[in-house]
């Protein structure tokens, strides 16, 4: 039953960080930049545990009453925010060099990324309704130990997807040295950042 829960925990979060998000393409690029990773990706996934581990206690409800009360303006400033983050990787796309280098790229302090990672995890609405509330919904069913073992495979999945994510797209790094690779990347990762704005923005009631 142990090894069942914690089957249960890791398919359902795996299953929620595995669609392309903000904080997945930043994570991305910053593995594609070879960028301060392991920071990165340790970071992302420990927010989630903490976030997973609030849900299952309990906070879930709390939350969502929260949500449910403040749901426009929380959808409305990370919709500002994304479309932000969007303008900057666009403008990064139309200014960049035909080939970006991950040393020249990598000028950034290690406290600006964490920052920008900060801003693109906690300030996601959806990270709270998928990870605390959704995850904490369904950790109901388990009591005792089964209900440990379902939020540590819970848990275990934003390490294991965080960690692949970063490290795998460190290894696709020379595939960027192509010209123009990176203005492809960067507008990509705008127009996925200007979609999710648009649709919490409609989730907000703002259009």
């Amino acid at each position: 039953m142990l090894t069942s829960s914690f089957v249960t925990g890791f398919a359902l979060g795996f299953s929620l960080l595995i669609a392309i998000g903000a904080q997945n393409a930043f994570v991305l690029r910053q593995g594609l930049l070879r960028q301060h990773v392991f920071a990165v990706v340790l970071f992302c996934a420990v927010a989630d545990m903490a976030l997973i581990v609030l849900g299952v206690g309990g906070l879930s409800l709390l939350i969502a009453d929260f949500a449910a009360r403040y749901e426009a303006v929380l959808f409305g400033l990370a919709a500002i925010w994304l479309t932000g983050y969007g303008v900057m990787r666009l403008r990064s796309a139309i200014r960049a060099n035909a080939v970006i280098t991950a040393d020249a790229a990598g000028s950034d302090s290690l406290t600006a990324v964490l920052t920008t990672g900060a801003v693109l995890t906690f300030g996601n609405p959806h990270v709270y309704l998928d990870t605390v509330v959704l995850v904490g919904t369904v950790s109901v069913r388990f009591t005792g130990m089964d209900k440990l073992a379902y939020g540590i495979g819970a848990a275990t999945a934003s390490f294991v997807f965080f960690f692949a994510l970063g490290y795998g797209a460190s290894l696709l790094a020379p595939q960027m040295q192509r010209p123009n690779a990176w203005r492809v990347l960067d507008t990509i990762i705008a127009v996925v950042m200007f979609a999710i704005a648009i649709g919490m923005a409609r989730a907000g009631g703002w259009l």
